[in-house]
């Protein structure tokens, strides 16, 4: 009877840890407040009774929480899991083209962590909803609450500080810290919320107010810690491993060329005369800077961090973010009124009748962060000469068909077509427009990789002249390339580039240094050649 009496227990106990970790998501929501529980199914776009008892409020989080915390991407779209696939590296199975299930299973099994991992992480929101802001974001919220903070200030510091004290904020606030409220972004302006939506690779809600803003900053927190983690622990380790290889032996067998080349490929600013012993003095410097005496001085010269985004990747940040904003903000002063119009048109902002230039400026200066989407007649503007003529003759518009076959048509009669066909099949709606749009989504990203490359030097200066820029005397065909590319990309970003701005540099940086540095082994430096060797294959796999 006792072993009988012994089994039930046991039996019980197994059933109520089978039903909590089948859960593992509902004791952390069942400790918040409702007014917690109501932010979070507003955050997650999930409709919810006004009023409603805490039960309520409970069931349905408990019907969306996997989905929106441990398979987020179940709610993404065909675009968005392509896109997770390639920036992983994971080749799309043949069954996966076309079928978003497919897809969906591919992106589980390459998903950042276990689901469990993803539900125990939301027990304790701040540990991870403060990571992704920037250092001054940090020493604004520690100023602007009273936190007292040591010099001198560091990253780590002022986490911990921030963090131990959110509760004592959000007291103050009448409220708890378990699913902070707007609070906890007081001391964030609009720009710095769709910045960060921005540098994060995350839509800006349209139409937006600030409480849009901060739901989307707030619900995609996790996500953008996760994402900011495994690029700078990758680049890291990569970047550590290319300057491993970078002996004093290889240094040394390095002649003045190669040293200046080293610096000019990694920005190390060489004091004009240099000999070449105090240029390898220089190059020794920024290795042991990047090395440091531990790994984890190297993690954190390429933004790489272990429990949080990481000091130098935040900083890297702040300082990307207000030289992005200072060079745009250069741009504009120098763009012609007709581009400045152009800016505002491709992001459907209504322009003043009779606007000065200067008020056509401070115009654009406040829609910086706002990026041209989806397809408009303005993203024809890096198409070149070859691909315009395709557009045209695919357009099935009879009259941009003509100026396709036209021989000796210029550039400039081309793009005017395929805006006019543009406006034409816009219009006209339904399959027409299908088509068109069919024919963009497919072009754009060979566009995009081949932008300016084919161009000839006059549509080169055609194309800046239309910015107001005029072309220095004697300019290569090379800088006008990366001129025109400078000025599109500010056109059609404003102040960011394309998503995953830091993150890619910071992880392009560190596959360049270990290409650089396999490059100049190809000139026979023996005493290095077992070294390089044995590691190849080992920081190949990290890139």
């Amino acid at each position: 009877m006792r072993i009988l009496k012994t089994l039930i227990s046991l039996s019980l106990v197994a059933g109520v840890a089978l039903s909590s970790s089948s859960h593992p998501g509902k004791a952390v929501y069942n400790k918040w407040h409702e007014t917690e529980l109501e932010r979070w199914l507003s955050d997650h776009d999930v409709p919810y009774p006004t009023p409603a008892d805490r039960k309520d409020l409970e069931n349905l989080i408990q019907k969306n929480w996997d989905s929106h915390v441990a398979t987020p991407y179940q709610h993404w779209d065909v675009t968005q899991l392509k896109k997770y696939l390639k920036d992983k590296g994971v080749a799309i199975s043949d069954t996966a083209t076309n079928s978003k299930d497919a897809l969906v299973n591919q992106v589980k099994a390459a998903w950042y962590e276990p689901e469990d991992t993803a539900h125990r992480s939301w027990s304790n929101v701040k540990d991870w909803i403060l990571d992704s802001w920037t250092d001054s974001q940090l020493k604004a919220f520690c100023d602007h609450h009273g936190i007292p903070v040591p010099q001198p200030r560091k990253r780590d510091t002022l986490l911990e500080k921030a963090r131990s004290n959110l509760d004592t904020i959000a007291k103050k606030a009448g409220e708890t810290a378990s699913y902070p409220g707007n609070w906890l972004y007081d001391t964030w302006t609009e720009s710095d919320l769709k910045e960060w939506l921005d540098t994060y690779g995350f839509p800006v809600p349209q139409p937006t107010t600030r409480d849009k803003l901060i739901a989307s900053v707030r619900r995609n927190s996790r996500l953008a810690s996760l994402k900011a983690k495994e690029q700078s622990a990758s680049a890291s380790s990569s970047a550590q491993a290319a300057y491993q290889t970078l002996t004093d032996k290889l240094i040394d067998a390095w002649d003045e060329t190669q040293l200046k080349q080293f610096c000019d490929t990694h920005g190390i600013s060489v004091p004009q005369g240099s000999k070449a012993n105090q240029i390898r003095a220089l190059v020794r410097k920024h290795r042991a800077e990047i090395l440091g005496d531990t790994s984890a001085s190297a993690s954190s010269a390429y933004g790489a961090a272990t429990s949080n985004v990481g000091e130098q990747y935040a900083r890297a940040t702040d300082k990307a973010s207000k030289a992005a904003q200072d060079a745009f903000n250069e741009a504009v002063d120098s763009w012609s009124e007709s581009r400045l119009k152009g800016y505002l048109d491709a992001r459907g902002i209504p322009v003043p009748h009779a606007s000065k230039k200067d008020e056509l400026r401070a115009l654009v200066r406040k829609n910086s962060y706002k990026a041209a989407n989806g397809w408009n007649a303005w993203t024809f503007d890096d198409f070149s000469y070859e691909n315009l003529k395709d557009y045209l003759a695919s357009s099935g518009d009879a009259a941009a068909k003509k100026v396709s076959e036209k021989s000796g048509a210029t550039r400039d009669e081309l793009l005017a077509a395929a805006k006019s066909a543009y406006a034409s099949a816009s219009s006209a709606g339904d399959s027409t427009y299908a088509s068109v749009t069919s024919y963009l989504a497919k072009a754009t990203d060979s566009v995009k990789q081949t932008a300016f490359d084919n161009w000839s030097e006059s549509e080169l200066k055609a194309y800046l002249d239309s910015y107001g820029i005029s072309v220095p005397q004697g300019s290569t065909v090379n800088e006008l390339r990366a001129r025109a590319r400078k000025e599109y990309t500010f056109f059609k970003y404003g102040t960011t580039t394309p998503t995953e701005t830091i993150l890619a540099k910071i992880q392009d940086t560190a596959k360049q240094t270990w290409q650089w540095v396999l490059d100049q082994l190809n000139y026979g430096v023996d005493q290095t050649q077992k070294k390089v060797h044995d590691t190849t294959e080992e920081v190949r796999q990290e890139l």
